[in-house]
């Protein structure tokens, strides 16, 4: 079985507007909130995920073991409802939940995926996910970055769980 690897890299970006990027062509919005247990018995990072789209609602668990700075070992499956209220009993006491709407927008051969947050006004993420740790990024020109954070801790979703910094722009 072939390692389920995830090469990302994440930017901290200036807010764009709601409407700009439901204006986006193939755009699609979902609303996740996603709690993070206690680490597995091999120290593998653990999520469960509240995943709304429209109407469809979908619950996943992830593991994430760190390999390098942009690649992961990514494990996902899709659970129950149930399976996710069991597991909400397992999550890390020290973490609040994290609640964000996500814009998935294809474009210039990638698929850009913006995280928004409640708690930020003005700033927000964008991730990209590669083919390879060397693949060249084209952002969108809808989308001002204010500065790369794939190997800043504090900007993980799972830091953001524990303390969230201030904004910079």
């Amino acid at each position: 079985m072939e390692t389920p690897l995830e090469i990302e890299r994440k930017f901290l970006i200036r807010r764009p507007e709601e409407a700009l990027l439901q204006a986006q062509p193939g755009a699609e919005r979902i609303r996740i909130v996603q709690t993070y247990l206690e680490k597995d018995a091999h120290g593998a990072n653990r999520r469960v995920r509240l995943w709304e789209q429209g109407r469809e609602c979908k619950y996943i668990l992830t593991k994430k073991t760190r390999v390098t700075e942009i690649t992961r070992i990514e494990e996902e499956e899709e659970i129950s409802e149930a399976r996710y209220t069991q597991l909400l009993a397992q999550s890390d006491p020290k973490r609040r939940p994290i609640e964000k709407v996500r814009y998935r927008i294809p474009g210039n051969g990638h698929l850009y995926e913006i995280d928004l947050f409640p708690f930020w006004k003005k700033q927000a993420y964008l991730e990209i996910e590669l083919k390879s740790e060397k693949q060249k990024i084209v952002f969108p020109t809808f989308v001002m970055v204010l500065r790369e954070v794939t190997a800043d801790a504090a900007y993980t979703n799972r830091a953001l769980a524990l303390r969230i910094p201030e904004e910079e722009v």
